[in-house]
């Protein structure tokens, strides 16, 4: 059947493909009728061609009895499906040949195929090259059907050659895509910490304008005290002057009286007077009361006008005395704002008093334990391995702490070197899940130098790539990918009894208490971003590009990477970089030195310095938060209450922050937390001890200061 509809396909197209005999010819009606009647005419000329072809042999007969081999089928022509079509073909009872023309074709396009195949960086446009170069052929021998043929080719060449250039012109607009989502991205972070920023800036604003109203209250109470008192003056002295003013009018009243009476008087002793016209006299005495009636009017009018006004005598004299109050104010609050700032900074002195002395008697209390009595440490030269040498290199600049710890650690790594077995711990829930066996584990016994290599490779592991297991987990199964499930057991044991002894060495001891639990792994990532960062400012600092600094650039890089240091930190840490106050400015530091590690590990003297003072910062902050709650260590502490102490101590923390410290304080799942204000709150409670270790293993440490510094 297969066979049946190539031998169909094959004659369609030889068919179309065959050169148009000279009595066919087309009918121009044919352009102008519809679908359907176009699509039968063309069937039965098709027919009658096809009958005329096979009957009067002008074309080959070959397509219509020959097996349907053809090589446009898409198929190498050295694949087994080719070779089984080709065999079960031959194998058909009609052997009809090919027309000469179609073989050779069939054959130049094999070998062109067969070539494109072996080369090794031949693409699918060089392969349509070979079908182009036969399609061609097909163009040239068929005249009849050229103009069809060359104008189907060039609309394809058309077409690829549009979408060629398209991917060409799209090519470029993916990489300038790149580089905008770049762009944006690097402006986002910067909107960010703008944002960040400003909002610093506004919250101290905010701390002085609420300082500066808390001020103006102030003073508004003190200057209304003072208007009451005025106006308590003022009323005393409106009455004294009232009374005064009603005193005057009975005084008048009384010497106008005694007046009249004395006029009369002399008008009744006088013996002349009786002589005038007592018409003269009577309208003379009408005239003078009538102008005494004014008189009084107008006195009466000037006193209700100028009833209340107030000598100016006497405004002087209260002016002079509020003048003199007003000074004495300005006075006091001078005085005022010298005590608070006198009262501040003995406050501030009074804090790090207590502190040095907490200090003082913590050391005091550790000389008293460890130095007596004072032991003799030349005895251990000739015990520990490697003679007076090593011990002298052991114990240089080490106290007697120290010391009991390298000499535990000599101790400790000679009987670890005699042990060719350990012990299993068995299958216990308290043993860690990396060291659950029983029976004896091979003591691989590896060197000082292998186990910190080990342990490197180790974190580069864990910190390439995203890890959900837990760190014990991806412990175990870093050993079982490193050395193979059969031994994996017995490097864990190895490698633990190695870390266990060793406190000394930082890579280990750090291991270590992260393997255990002890502290958070994001503890040791975080001081790794630290020192990269510093050793990043310092490259930026170093405009040569030479590996040095000055003083004055060392001292600028410490302050701007970490704003939070005291004077005296920094200058701890340019002590251990190896600059002290006696060195010379010109002097320059060789900055890559303070970073690099011996072989075994161990740092240099400044990020050995860092770590000490990363960890006695994190102890401060927690014991400033216990003062802040002020309760004792055994009692319980509610979450509001813990919340609120880190804001007070710390006011730059963010919400996400704090909720990722209460989170380990109280073992809650950060989805699991109650919102800020919710009466669920209250119902989480722990004791603060518990809660301070909690926090002690974590990452945490000041955001910012912890008073907002005053505007200037």
């Amino acid at each position: 059947m297969a066979c049946q509809q190539s031998r169909y396909h094959s004659f369609s197209s030889a068919s179309r493909l065959q050169p148009r005999p000279s009595g066919v010819t087309i009918d121009e009606s044919f352009l102008t009728e519809d679908k359907s009647t176009q699509n039968r005419k063309l069937l039965q000329k098709r027919r009658t061609l096809t009958g005329q072809f096979s009957m009067g042999g002008h074309l080959s007969p070959w397509p219509t009895y020959t097996s349907g081999q053809t090589i446009l089928q898409n198929r190498k022509p050295c694949s087994d499906d080719y070779r089984k079509r080709v065999g079960s073909c031959q194998q058909h009872p009609f052997h009809t040949a090919k027309p000469r023309y179609l073989e050779e074709l069939e054959n130049y396009l094999r070998k062109e195929l067969l070539l494109l195949d072996l080369g090794t960086d031949s693409t699918q446009e060089l392969r349509l090259q070979p079908y182009r170069e036969i399609f061609e052929f097909f163009i040239e021998d068929f005249k009849t059907y050229k103009p069809l043929l060359s104008s189907i080719k060039n609309a394809y060449e058309g077409m690829l050659a549009h979408q060629r250039e398209k991917i060409r012109a799209l090519e470029p607009l993916k990489a300038k895509l790149v580089t905008v989502n770049e762009d944006c991205n690097e402006r986002i972070l910067a909107m960010r910490a703008e944002e960040k920023y400003e909002i610093s800036l506004l919250k101290k604003e905010k701390m002085n304008l609420l300082k500066l109203i808390d001020k103006k209250n102030e003073e508004k109470i003190s200057l209304q005290s003072e208007v009451t008192k005025l106006r308590k003056n003022l009323a005393e002295e409106y009455l004294h002057y009232l009374s005064e003013r009603d005193a005057r009018k009975i005084l008048i009243a009384d010497l106008n009286e005694l007046r009249y009476q004395r006029e009369d008087m002399s008008l009744a002793q006088s013996p002349g007077i009786w002589g005038e016209d007592p018409v003269k006299l009577t309208l003379a005495l009408t005239m003078t009361r009538q102008d005494l009636t004014r008189t009084q009017m107008e006195l009466n009018t000037m006193k209700a006008n100028f009833g209340d006004v107030v000598p100016r005598r006497d405004f002087e004299m209260q002016e002079k005395t509020n003048k003199h109050l007003q000074e004495q104010l300005d006075t006091l609050r001078a005085s005022y704002e010298e005590v608070r700032k006198e009262h501040e900074i003995l406050m501030q002195l009074h804090m790090s008093t207590l502190k040095e002395r907490d200090q003082f008697f913590s050391e005091l209390q550790e000389i008293q334990r460890t130095s007596t009595p004072r032991p003799d440490w030349t005895k251990c030269k000739d015990v520990v391995a490697g003679g007076p040498d090593r011990w002298q290199m052991l114990a240089e600049g080490k106290n007697s702490d120290q010391l009991v710890d390298v000499l535990l650690e000599e101790i400790g790594s000679g009987l670890l070197r005699e042990k060719d077995f350990f012990p299993g711990l068995g299958y216990g829930e308290a043993i860690p899940a990396f060291l659950r066996f029983d029976g004896l584990v091979e003591n691989k016994k590896p060197s000082k130098k292998d186990v910190v290599n080990l342990l490197k490779d180790a974190w580069k592991e864990r910190l390439a790539e995203e890890q959900k297991e837990t760190f014990p987990d991806f412990f175990f199964n870093f050993l079982e990918h490193r050395f193979g499930p059969s031994d994996a057991m017995a490097w864990a044991y190895t490698i633990f009894e190695n870390i266990k002894i060793f406190h000394s060495n930082e890579v280990m001891s750090q291991f270590y208490a992260v393997l255990m639990g002890k502290r958070s792994e994001n503890v040791y990532v975080t001081q790794k971003e630290i020192v990269a960062q510093l050793l990043k400012e310092m490259t930026n600092a170093d405009s040569q590009n030479e590996g040095l600094l000055t003083m004055e650039q060392f001292n600028t890089v410490l302050k701007s990477t970490f704003p939070l240091k005291t004077e005296e930190q920094i200058q701890e840490l340019m002590e251990a970089g190896g600059w002290h106050l006696s060195s010379s400015n010109a002097d320059l530091l060789n900055y890559r030195s303070l970073f690099m590690e011996d072989e075994e590990g161990q740092s240099e003297p400044f990020v050995q310095k860092l770590w000490e003072q990363y960890m006695d910062e994190k102890d401060e902050y927690l014991r400033q938060l216990k003062q802040e709650l002020g309760i004792e260590l055994h009692e319980e502490v509610t979450l509001p209450k813990l919340r609120g102490g880190l804001m007070t101590i710390d006011p730059s923390l963010d919400k996400q922050t704090v909720n990722t410290y209460m989170s380990q304080a109280f073992q809650l799942p950060e989805s699991e937390m109650p919102e800020e204000g919710d009466e669920k709150e209250e119902a989480v409670v722990e004791i603060l001890q518990t809660a301070l270790e909690r926090l002690q293993v974590i990452d945490i440490r000041r955001v910012g200061p912890r008073e907002p510094e005053p505007a200037s």
